[in-house]
């Protein structure tokens, strides 16, 4: 049998130990379904789930899946669950933004992401985004204002390396987003993937700061933090003035 364990974020964070020795060292078929990853609001710093990215990716054997929505948070469960070892799907407190949603138990090719916008851009600098989890949606909004690539990347481990090298070389710029934090998290993972293929280039990660984040309402507290469409467009254009040259060095 298959355990599937139910659970806040922060919640896993008190059974760190167990979850190393008891289930990853012997690389267990368990799926950790964490319930408010990202910010909550509410409950205040205890409860918000800035964390687990940055806790789980860092273990031997584990997956770590970040649905953009309902319908693939269903599809990435039914694939960690489809997976001979360890895995972990985080989803954020709260509902989705809507849309087609099957009732099929569907899986997806796992550690690939999708290209969800393509930059139109001829002349100047293209930029790509890449959205883990909830903030894709966000992204895509902010990608329509300054026509930037989108990528879903889905998993933060295994990372889609070959979908990250493919905009690396097509790109002036990446950007990273997650809902979590930055220090040790998604953005990280694939600054760490780049050099170790050699490749430089202009990044920029969004995500959470290193504090912890008080009580307030989830959209407010997203927006304070840059999180939200208009605070990424604001974030890239800050960081990528129009006109600036950047280059990718092999």
């Amino acid at each position: 049998m298959k355990p599937v364990v139910a659970i806040y974020s922060t919640f896993l964070q008190r059974a760190y130990d167990q979850l190393i020795h008891d289930v990853a060292l012997q690389n267990l078929p368990v799926v950790f379904a964490l319930d408010r990853a990202g910010i909550v609001g509410a409950d205040g710093p205890t409860h918000c789930g800035a964390f687990d990215l940055a806790y789980l990716r860092c273990i031997p054997n584990m997956a770590v899946m970040a649905p953009a929505d309902e319908n693939e948070c269903r599809q990435l469960l039914s694939t960690a669950f489809a997976h001979d070892g360890p895995a972990a799907v985080r989803y954020p407190r709260g509902s989705g933004p809507g849309g087609e949603f099957k009732r099929t138990l569907d899986t997806l090719p796992f550690g690939k992401g999708e290209i969800r916008r393509r930059s139109q851009a001829v002349a100047g600098q293209r930029i790509a985004i890449l959205a883990f989890g909830s903030p894709l949606y966000a992204a895509l909004t902010a990608a329509e204002q300054i026509d930037a690539s989108v990528a879903n990347m889905r998993f933060v481990k295994p990372i889609d390396e070959a979908l990250l090298l493919e905009l690396a070389r097509t790109h002036d710029a990446l950007v990273t987003i997650e809902e979590g934090c930055i220090m040790g998290g998604a953005g990280g993972a694939c600054l760490e993937a780049l050099a170790a293929h050699g490749l430089e280039l202009p990044t920029l990660q969004l995500g959470l700061p290193d504090v912890f984040i008080e009580h307030g309402d989830p959209a407010r507290l997203l927006a304070l933090n840059g999180l939200d469409a208009e605070g990424i467009v604001r974030s890239i254009r800050g960081r990528f003035p129009q006109g600036r040259s950047v280059r990718v060095a092999a």
